[in-house]
């Protein structure tokens, strides 16, 4: 069973047919899915999809694109709504300094209280990060000394020295259909040096479709040609991979 580790099941590109995808997940070998929050002004519709299918997941967060919108001052709103049970980590949040589309400013405050609402919780943080890797660190350093938080670099597309300060403080590094990319050979490599008992697949979709479907509307599905690549990286059985990122999720994320 493959868990697809981050998606978007509540986006508008899933609106028609997402019973479809889920049993096209299923089909393939998906098991379960966890969908992420960047919105709380969308949690709502958020907690209906994770609470219409038994094998779906879902968090609590904003991202750092909508900082300014919705950025968080306080961690008390994402504890209170991180009490339902089918939310299992807080965020997506972080830094995303490539489009800025909140300042760094009010996207370091946001990412700052989704790091307290995980510290106090204990639930997991889903982290997002785009040409930050110095600040990230910084952040993420400061933080963890302070008081010891657990979570997952998503998506991972930064440097080494981030994969490798994030492995060191105890998060996991999640891959998607970025390193089945011709251009992602520095992801690739990072991949290579990392402990396999911190790795996580996903599929981030509806974006970053994996070849051999680049160009389309990715879904959870998907994920098994990310799991192929990774399996490829770094010369790991693709069963024993599936075995791997499965026991690694349920480590990081509470699903009882």
């Amino acid at each position: 069973m493959i868990v697809d580790s981050h998606c978007h099941l509540d986006f508008e590109d899933f609106s028609v047919d997402l019973d479809e995808v889920i049993d096209r997940a299923m089909e393939n070998g998906v098991g379960e899915m966890l969908t992420i929050c960047t919105h709380l002004s969308r949690f709502q519709n958020i907690l209906d999809i994770a609470e219409r299918y038994s094998n779906v997941w879902c968090t609590v967060g904003v991202h750092p694109h909508e900082s300014e919108s919705e950025g968080q001052k306080t961690a008390e709103r994402l504890i209170e709504l991180s009490r339902h049970p089918k939310v299992i980590g807080v965020g997506e949040t972080g830094l995303d300094y490539h489009y800025n589309h909140s300042s760094s400013e009010k996207q370091c405050q946001n990412f700052l209280s989704h790091i307290s609402a995980a510290q106090q919780t204990g639930l997991p943080l889903i982290i997002h990060s785009r040409n930050a890797d110095k600040n990230m660190i910084e952040i993420l350093e400061s933080e963890y000394k302070s008081c010891p938080f657990t979570g997952v670099m998503h998506c991972f597309s930064s440097g080494l020295e981030l994969a490798l300060k994030a492995v060191e403080i105890g998060l996991y590094i999640s891959f998607s259909g970025i390193i089945t990319f011709n251009k992602a050979q520095e992801v690739r490599d990072i991949a290579k040096q990392l402990p396999h008992n911190r790795l996580l697949v996903e599929t981030d979709s509806p974006f970053l479709a994996p070849v051999p479907n680049r160009g389309k509307r990715n879904e959870p599905s998907y994920v098994v040609h990310t799991v192929s690549q990774l399996a490829d990286i770094i010369n790991v059985n693709q069963t024993d991979l599936i075995n791997i990122t499965t026991a690694n999720f349920h480590t990081l994320f509470d699903t009882r």
